[in-house]
């Protein structure tokens, strides 16, 4: 999957028909994002019918409290981790009334970056019901660029998973 540089409310349309064809709901659990999906999908009008609800988990006792994602899991992984998102989309299907749900997880920058996981580096976790998907990318840019590639990338992912 690669960013196309779709309009993100196109994008958000998009889910949005597909959800409500197939009669979903979508709840998101967001770290870095900081609710930035939630707003593209409640941007489109009728989304009431298919947005449930957003998680905005930014701390690490966010994800735990909100989500059920274990403190063990988070010591042994890393906040940014494709374990970490896994944990948060499957915990934003068991703490909402959404058979879907999209997390994101990562580092915008400017600071908090590391070796083996540089500013940019985002974790991602689609769940459909039980199944849940996961990938990392590493984005460019400064911090807004990196939260604006990582919402894109993030509803790029939905689409894909309910065209399946």
């Amino acid at each position: 999957m690669s960013i196309h540089n779709d309009n993100p409310d196109k994008l958000a349309k998009e889910l949005g028909a597909l959800l409500s064809r197939h009669s979903l709901k979508l709840a998101t659990a967001e770290s870095c994002t900081g609710g930035w999906i939630s707003m593209l999908v409640t941007s489109v009008a009728g989304s009431s019918d298919w947005f449930d609800r957003g998680f905005v988990t930014y701390s690490n006792a966010a994800k735990q409290d909100m989500l059920g994602v274990q403190a063990e899991t988070i010591e042994i992984h890393g906040a940014v981790s494709e374990q970490i998102a896994r944990k948060m989309a499957l915990g934003a299907i068991e703490n909402s009334q959404a058979g879907v749900a999209v997390s994101v997880t990562g580092i915008a920058g400017p600071g908090g970056g590391s070796e083996n996981k540089p500013v940019g580096t985002v974790c991602f976790g689609w769940a459909v019901n039980d199944d849940c998907a996961t990938a990392t990318r590493h984005f460019k840019g400064d911090r807004t660029d990196i939260r604006e590639q990582s919402a894109e990338y993030a509803l790029q992912g939905l689409l894909e998973r309910l065209h399946d």
